[in-house]
């Protein structure tokens, strides 16, 4: 497909803009698609404001190309493929997960393809642009969704973070005489809530900040919602337990506090996931994880082998995302659309339209 489109390109921290370029031409083994709807993601905030996880704090260690157009939460329809693609159709409605793995390195020929040395994320590299824009090649060494019937762009822009929030669940082995503990209720948190619901653990508590998603954690099936402003959480977490504290502590929210208030909360020999990413370096006492309480802690990255299962959830309502889509923009009204996101108390998944 010939011509230009418009995108949202990221130059520098502080320097994002809507530009016309030219529309991507794929080879034999791409897809183009015509972006429906893109999500904006905790991280596409951090990189506006400089985050070093994206920018560094040198040329080595900077990884995003810029400029570049970002976004990985994307969902579009088919417009054009090439002669060496199979088992699509024109108008598919399709995702592709946000890692492009190599498919070379060892991580990849382990299987843990969401963890490539060369980590190509869509968003981020030259070759792997992302869907903050009106069209949004697909790599050829992506893995790719065909989305069924009935599925809607707001439900299609949350698979990825489903998938995120699926994998995080997954990395705390949750058992059923589990007492769970979700600190942060964004879209995420609020996915690993619904999805560590249909676990059965003993307990599920969500913990945030904000009233309004305190109430849909308790909609998604938290047993217990608490504001650590307004009460004494690791208290109340250690009278639930018979003083023992909470088997399993996921980490969604991306605050220094929150994680000193896991590492007070857990038990001995409790599981620690840490999803959420963090605009500075943060500090704990390390002697409570080894010679403490012998805990076990677990990054959560990505969601590898979880989009299948989330389409599949999405679509049988086992995994809930009504109302986690709280306000839609144009892509020219980007600037708005970043500032709700990070600002308005009453937003969840902000998504552009391209």
């Amino acid at each position: 497909m010939k011509g230009t489109m418009k995108a949202l390109r990221m130059h520098a921290p502080y320097d994002f803009r809507v530009e016309e370029i030219p529309i991507p031409q794929i080879g034999p083994d791409e897809i183009l698609i015509q972006v429906e709807g893109c999500g904006i993601c905790a991280g596409d905030i951090k990189t506006l404001h400089g985050g070093i996880r994206v920018w560094g704090t040198s040329p080595e260690t900077c990884n995003i190309e810029a400029p570049v157009t970002g976004g990985h939460e994307f969902v579009g329809k088919v417009v054009e493929y090439g002669e060496n693609v199979k088992g699509i159709r024109l108008g598919d409605r399709m995702v592709s997960e946000q890692i492009v793995p190599c498919r070379q390195c060892r991580f990849c020929r382990a299987g843990a393809y969401h963890m490539c040395h060369r980590h190509y994320i869509y968003g981020f590299r030259q070759e792997t642009a992302g869907g903050m824009a009106e069209y949004m090649k697909f790599h050829k060494d992506g893995i790719h969704h065909v989305l069924p019937e009935g599925m809607t762009v707001e439900q299609a822009v949350l698979i990825e973070p489903m998938a995120c929030a699926m994998h995080a669940v997954e990395r705390g082995n949750i058992g059923h005489n589990d007492v769970v503990v979700i600190s942060g209720l964004g879209a995420i948190g609020l996915g690993m809530v619904s999805i560590a619901r249909n676990l059965q653990p003993k307990l599920l508590i969500g913990l945030d900040l904000r009233q309004g998603r305190l109430d849909k954690g308790a909609q998604y099936g938290a047993n217990l919602v608490m504001n650590p402003l307004e009460e004494d959480v690791v208290s109340k977490i250690r009278e639930l337990t018979d003083g023992y504290g909470c088997d399993v502590y996921i980490e969604a929210s991306g605050s220094e506090k929150s994680v000193k208030q896991g590492m007070s909360a857990i038990r001995f020999q409790g599981t620690y996931v840490q999803f959420g990413v963090f605009p500075d370096e943060i500090t704990v006492d390390w002697n409570e994880i080894g010679d403490g309480r012998e805990i076990t802690i677990n990054g959560s990255h990505l969601g590898p082998y979880c989009y299948g299962p989330v389409i599949k959830g999405i679509m049988n309502q086992t995994i809930r995302t009504e109302g986690l889509i709280s306000h839609t923009y144009a892509l020219e009204d980007w600037k708005e659309a970043f500032e709700t996101a990070e600002k308005d108390l009453d937003a969840y998944k902000v998504m552009l339209i391209p």
